[in-house]
């Protein structure tokens, strides 16, 4: 069963000099991360560049430090630490906007910082 990240993470108990938080991430159903496919033929080397850039990009935005990586065959490890001073001095409108770098921004969001514009409403088939 799945349980939040508020329940897995408790950051006042993993700071960076006693403890890190450690993640690892792996590919299912012999599915290749960023290497060759000896059965196919299929090389997925080039895709290291992009894993990487996609960390060095969301370190920024969600106030983490990176500490260590490894990417591999067909998973990848991190060791990271949540930044909580850096995170905690962002105001509302600066986590949202981060939030909406990597992710498309919901309607209502758009409304938060477009009061003056409409809401669109949903076609009502009648």
């Amino acid at each position: 069963m799945t349980r939040p990240r508020s329940e897995l993470v408790c950051p006042a108990a993993t700071p960076f000099s006693i403890s890190v938080n450690h993640c690892v991430c792996r590919c299912v159903r012999r599915a290749f991360l960023c290497s060759e496919d000896r059965l196919t033929g299929n090389d997925y080397s080039h895709r290291k560049a992009w894993v990487l850039e996609r960390l060095a990009l969301l370190a920024e935005i969600f106030t983490i430090n990176l500490g260590a990586y490894a990417v591999m065959a067909n998973h990848y490890h991190l060791v990271v630490r949540l930044d909580t001073k850096r995170a905690a001095s962002l105001s509302d409108d600066e986590v949202i906007t981060r939030w909406n770098r990597p992710f498309a921004s919901p309607l209502l969001v758009g409304a938060y910082f477009h009061p003056c514009r409409p809401l669109l409403r949903p076609h009502v088939i009648r």
